[in-house]
């Protein structure tokens, strides 16, 4: 391991771009009381670091992170132990790129733990009879223990990891079995194009290190809603401004639907209606879903690029534009395509009976 200098040390000038930081958390326990280990142990999961050997853990270096490492620092002491906290460029034997996916791995292990969870519920509350909501509360009651690990999940989440978006999805299909059959709602039609109009001008605020379904709605937003839409990111929704709109967010409108991801909530709600659509939005699906429901064959190539992007591009604003190009570059393909070779179907779901994305052959949404 390099040498850092300790965190309370450090100079104020800014790192070259594209090169990370990193805090390193290193401690030694005393061996009482006999619960400390374990306590903090715990407290280091709590607060998202990961272990790079025995008893010597990293975040990467933020306010969040100083402030949680010299809490746990003085906690330790006040023990008995000791423990220092260092800032570093680099550490060895982790390159920047292996310690990113390495957060990310551990983060979507928890995802995949919660969605598992999830879908045990789903199971247990779509075969139960519930005659007039005898068993809701008992159901909202663990749906609101899910909703609290997932925003657990998400505040130690510092790169995407992947499988968040499942678990969106899963947890989406259990808030609608809680709350029973309702209406379907009403295909978007003429008011399509006036509540577009509503939206011209705006900032569109999603969540940092965008993916594929976040990088092809915003393509959608710019290509068939505003021209001139902007974006930024935020860590959730109570930190969007009041004017600016969301997406791919928990708890927002548009966001994942049912079985549908964002970028088939967008295409309903606004009316936008085109074949080529319709592979995007199976691609989109396959891929953030990870459910194989349309069987998309450009999934694995579409996938290898959104990873290789991610890997490229540090800045959330460079990479949102790099994959919006990307999906742009795609629908110009598959229009040309359509065109050449004449309406083609729209792609279907792999299990029949599936619902597919809600897109029809027709005229483009303006």
């Amino acid at each position: 391991m390099t040498q850092p200098s300790p965190a309370d040390r450090l100079p104020t000038s800014t790192p070259a771009p594209n090169h990370r930081r990193w805090l390193l958390f290193i401690h030694q326990l005393p061996s009482q009381p006999s619960n400390l280990r374990v306590t903090t142990w715990r407290r280091l999961q709590q607060i998202g670091a990961i272990p790079l050997k025995q008893a010597v853990y990293a975040l990467p270096d933020t306010p969040d992170a100083r402030e949680d490492f010299e809490w746990l620092k003085t906690e330790v002491k006040a023990a008995g132990g000791d423990a220092t906290v260092f800032a570093a460029g680099n550490v060895d034997a982790w390159s920047d790129d292996a310690l990113v996916e390495e957060f990310r791995r551990m983060r979507q292990e928890i995802y995949d733990e919660l969605a598992r969870d999830i879908e045990r519920a789903l199971k247990r509350a779509s075969r139960a009879r519930r005659p007039k909501g005898t068993r809701a509360p008992a159901l909202r009651r663990l749906l609101d223990i899910f909703r609290e690990r997932l925003v657990a999940a998400e505040k130690i989440d510092f790169f995407g990891s992947a499988g968040r978006d499942r678990v969106l999805t899963v947890l989406r299909q259990l808030e609608d079995r809680i709350a029973g059959p309702s209406r379907p709602p009403a295909p978007a039609q003429t008011g399509s194009s006036g509540r577009m109009a509503s939206f011209q001008g705006r900032f569109w605020i999603t969540r940092p290190r965008p993916g594929v379904d976040r990088m092809a709605s915003a393509w959608l937003i710019r290509r068939f809603i505003d021209r001139q839409a902007r974006f930024g990111f935020a860590a959730d929704q109570d930190s969007v401004p009041d004017h600016d709109v969301p997406f791919d967010m928990f708890g927002v409108e548009f966001s994942h639907k049912g079985e549908g991801c964002t970028f088939e909530t967008l295409c309903s709600v606004f009316g936008i209606e085109e074949p080529a659509l319709s592979r995007i939005a199976a691609i989109v699906h396959d891929l953030d879903l990870k459910d194989g429901k349309f069987g998309a064959p450009e999934c694995s190539t579409v996938g290898a690029i959104i990873d290789g992007l991610q890997l490229a591009y540090q800045d959330d604003d460079a990479l949102l534009e790099e994959g919006m190009t990307l999906f742009d570059s795609l629908y110009r393909s598959f229009e040309r395509s359509d065109r050449s070779t004449g309406p083609r179907l729209t792609a279907k779901p792999k299990r029949q009976g599936t619902a597919g994305p809600n897109l029809r052959q027709g005229k483009k949404g303006r």
